[in-house]
């Protein structure tokens, strides 16, 4: 199923995880909604402007959001957010996707910039967009942890 000109579901819908533990990915009408606003007015429009982007994660269902140990509030089990990287001139530049989305400025729920841009998690929200940024890191426990960024320069 095409989402836009350049991006269609099956790449939301791969997940190593899925696959090793058997779990199906099977979005309802209203996650596939939800995907095709993230895609037509987010990953679209950044596709457009700096080209290919990469799918690391995007729907993912309660048994895999669990199995991976993600946020019981993940806004991937509605397919409003998904995992992406950038590769330019064979190494990956995240970073460009954060900026650009600000320079841009597309309108998005949270973008996370993961430990220091080894991915960008993005997510769009219909309803209400908060254009939340944050960076995930590693707290002194060795557990996940998120930080709002008060000021960001885009280069």
């Amino acid at each position: 199923m095409r989402l836009s000109k350049n991006f269609v579901l099956s790449e939301f819908l791969k997940s190593n995880v899925a696959k090793r533990l058997g779990i199906e990915l099977n979005p309802s009408k209203d996650e596939i909604r939800n995907l095709q606003l993230l895609v037509n007015n987010v990953l679209q429009p950044l596709r457009n402007r700096i080209g290919s982007i990469r799918i690391n994660s995007g729907y993912r269902n309660l048994a895999v959001n669990t199995a991976i140990g993600g946020s019981k509030t993940s806004q991937h089990m509605q397919g409003q957010a998904a995992d992406i990287c950038f590769i330019e001139n064979g190494a990956k530049n995240n970073k460009k996707i954060f900026d650009t989305i600000l320079k841009l400025d597309i309108e998005f729920d949270q973008m996370i910039n993961e430990f220091d841009y080894s991915w960008i998690h993005i997510s769009f929200n219909n309803k209400n967009n908060r254009k939340m940024l944050l960076e995930a890191y590693r707290n002194e426990k060795g557990k996940t942890a998120y930080r709002k960024v008060k000021q960001y320069k885009a280069i």
